[in-house]
């Protein structure tokens, strides 16, 4: 029997209305009659007859009515309460738990005044808060191996995260970044860039606007009303966040990877572990995505990529991909048989290698999301630093002070000791996350004249910064807290000195994060002058 697909399309349009009737309503399976069995089964086949023209969008909006949810850390950056007030505005029964106490997330809960959650459930995480719970929403700093959420992955209860929540009903296009390094400033580029210089026009296939999001701070779960399958959407990924996206299929059109060093060993166990979950930004994208990878030798061999591979870095190597050379900026791609070279100077607020190499990963992105390369010089010159990012916040005495307490990693704080040439005071160390940090400790010796030690790698780095080959002829102090540091590093530095915050340490215990940190640096560095 020969069906034409006209009546084939026009039966699946009204089987599928009524079958989400049904999906939708309280009818349990052990209940269906025999007509409706019937219905269902009509449904179900016609919906495979017809899967290649006719599919569900991965982006169309959900029932939640009903449903209890819990919602796991709460946090202070607005995931939490983005994806409260997105379940709970959709009618779901949300439950809030957080380790911290109402006190403490008292700017996060008024956000929430106006919100109809179910509960709070504060200062811990009690039985109750996951007894009548069917999804689970995790904050990213909750480890995938807590013991609450293995519970509800073994009952069967759905995982999810407030960024799986957007992807989930995004109907626009995504460039993702992630790295261990870099990859906030690198992300910031892409939107201006799309911003200042995207060709956009009506008939183009992204023509529409352009959002930013993701680790960077930004929830785009209140925005979805607004973005259309013409946009863009520039997301920041964490590797935590990546990792709670290992099950879900998550396929960015252009995927970035600013560079790799081993982090995050307390989180994700091994270094092993913490690649894998930045190998999840390539593993679902087709031949049809693109790939931006770092020019360095390790890349071929410690990524798989399905997307069209494109290298990014500071030499032009001959491969496809977007590099940096004496003024320059090479695009080159097989796929098209395109090759250009336009002029780029980077701005005085973008110093050191490391920021260049983020702007060459940023134009490689950008250029294959339909930017114009002819405009990137002048986007640039606009754009303005994320704070605590390599930013001089004042200068006294003859002395200049720069924050760079986004320097989380030895890698970073590295990169940030060989901007400078002349004398550095330097305050580091942090909260220990297991990483290896001699060769920071080796460029400590050659690039600084002060450090001043803190946090729980204090007595780690003294070991390795005073055992040098050639001897140590940096003089070494230990802090008891922040403003000791501070006061120590000013009284020890001398007109023409740089005093540089970039601890290559995370801020945990003497911090609620790397930003209230070098908050209090900038206050400090702003109020200070030397004595008559």
């Amino acid at each position: 029997m020969r069906i034409s697909l006209a009546k084939c399309v026009v039966a699946f349009l009204k089987l599928k209305r009524s079958a989400n009737v049904l999906t939708q309503s309280r009818v349990f399976p052990g209940t269906l009659t025999t007509p409706i069995r019937s219905l269902l089964s009509s449904f179900f086949f016609l919906q495979a007859v017809c899967f290649v023209t006719l599919p569900t969008p991965s982006h169309a909006a959900r029932c939640f009515a009903d449903l209890g949810v819990t919602v796991m850390g709460l946090g202070r950056f607005g995931g939490g309460v983005a994806a409260a007030r997105f379940l709970a505005n959709h009618g779901a029964r949300v439950t809030i738990t957080d380790l911290k106490a109402a006190d403490e997330l008292s700017d996060s809960l008024q956000l929430l005044n106006d919100v109809p959650i179910y509960r709070y459930l504060l200062g811990g995480h009690p039985v109750e808060a996951f007894t009548d719970c069917q999804m689970l929403v995790v904050n990213p700093a909750v480890k995938p191996d807590d013991s609450h959420v293995s519970t509800a992955r073994a009952r069967g209860i759905e995982i999810s995260t407030e960024i799986e929540l957007f992807l989930s009903h995004n109907p626009a296009s995504v460039i993702a970044v992630t790295g261990s390094n870099g990859k906030s400033t690198t992300t910031a580029l892409i939107y201006h860039l799309l911003k200042a210089a995207r060709i956009g026009t009506p008939t183009s296939q992204h023509s529409g606007d352009v959002w930013l999001g993701g680790n960077i701070g930004i929830s785009l779960l209140d925005c979805l009303p607004k973005i259309t399958e013409n946009d863009l959407v520039v997301l920041e990924l964490s590797s935590f966040q990546l990792e709670l996206l290992r099950t879900k299929a998550f396929r960015p059109q252009i995927a970035v990877l600013t560079n790799f060093s081993p982090n995050h060993i307390d989180w994700h166990g091994t270094a092993a572990a913490y690649r894998n979950a930045k190998q999840v930004l390539f593993d679902t994208q087709t031949e049809e995505d693109v790939s931006i990878l770092p020019d360095t030798s390790e890349s071929g061999a410690l990524w798989k990529t399905r997307g069209q591979r494109l290298l990014f870095g500071v030499h032009d190597i001959g491969d496809d991909g977007g590099f940096l050379e004496n003024g320059s900026l090479i695009l080159r791609s097989a796929r098209g048989g395109f090759e250009d070279s336009v002029r780029i100077s980077i701005p005085s607020q973008l110093p050191g290698i490391h920021n260049q190499l983020n702007v060459a990963a940023a134009a490689c992105a950008a250029w294959q999301a339909g930017a114009d390369p002819e405009l990137f010089s002048t986007a640039l010159k606009s754009f303005q630093p994320l704070p605590h990012r390599l930013q001089m916040v004042a200068e006294h005495a003859g002395r200049q002070f720069w924050d760079d307490s986004i320097a989380t990693t030895p890698e970073s704080a590295i990169m940030a000791l060989r901007v400078f040439s002349g004398r550095i005071v330097l305050l580091a160390g942090g909260y220990d996350k297991g990483q290896d940090l001699s060769a920071f400790a080796a460029e400590i010796r050659k690039s600084a004249k002060v450090v001043i030690l803190m946090g729980q790698t204090a007595g780690y780095l003294r070991g390795l910064v005073s055992s040098g080959d050639s001897g140590c002829v940096v003089q070494i102090c230990d802090a008891k807290d922040f403003t000791d540091a501070f006061a120590q590093a000013v009284a020890l530095s001398e007109p023409g000195d740089i005093v540089l915050l970039s601890p290559g340490c995370a801020s945990y215990g003497w911090f609620r994060d790397y930003r209230e940190r070098g908050e209090l640096f900038t206050q400090l560095a702003r109020e200070w002058r030397p004595l008559e």
